[in-house]
């Protein structure tokens, strides 16, 4: 897709005071003036629809492989002690859906447990790779365009998400 197609981030900004090119004490980061805090803290942004949840993170591993699903079986554990309020999937020791190989899902509700969740992932995601992405109500573009991936990213089978 062309940067000619999306609407510019600056949206809403239109005649805001121009910023300082002022450097910080540390000699790299820019000084920002102070500003109200935002509002995607509280929020997801559009078009991202939480009424069911805001994010999945599917959390793959190779399931031929003993050790890595003994990994993401003690992670899911890990995960379900940690975080018991996110909805937690059980582990799938099999390819399903678009998802190319062995993978357990968890949802997150909020900015601040997508942020937390993410952190911890992070860290403590081991041997697994793990898809994010938002709910819009378009599966495809989710998976495909507005997803990320920490670790190695696995071709997802996305033609059963088209709805043509």
């Amino acid at each position: 897709m062309s940067s000619g197609s999306y609407k510019s981030p600056l949206e809403g900004f239109e005649g805001a005071a121009p910023l300082p090119n002022d450097v910080n004490p540390d000699g790299k980061s820019l000084y920002n003036p102070p500003g109200p805090k935002s509002g995607a803290y509280d929020v997801f942004p559009e078009p991202i629809d939480s009424s069911n949840n805001g994010f999945d993170f599917h959390i793959y591993f190779v399931h031929e492989d003993e050790s890595e699903l003994k990994y993401a079986r003690e992670l899911h554990e890990r995960v379900r002690r940690e975080f018991p309020e996110l909805r937690i999937y059980k582990v799938f020791d099999r390819a399903v859906g678009p998802h190319p190989t062995g993978m357990f899902e968890v949802n997150t509700f909020t900015p601040h447990q997508t942020g937390a969740f993410f952190s911890f992932l992070t860290v403590n995601r081991g041997p697994c790779s793990v898809l994010i992405h938002p709910n819009t109500n378009d599966a495809y573009k989710d998976h495909t365009e507005l997803m990320s991936w920490i670790g190695k990213p696995w071709p997802l089978k996305t033609d059963i998400l088209r709805h043509d």
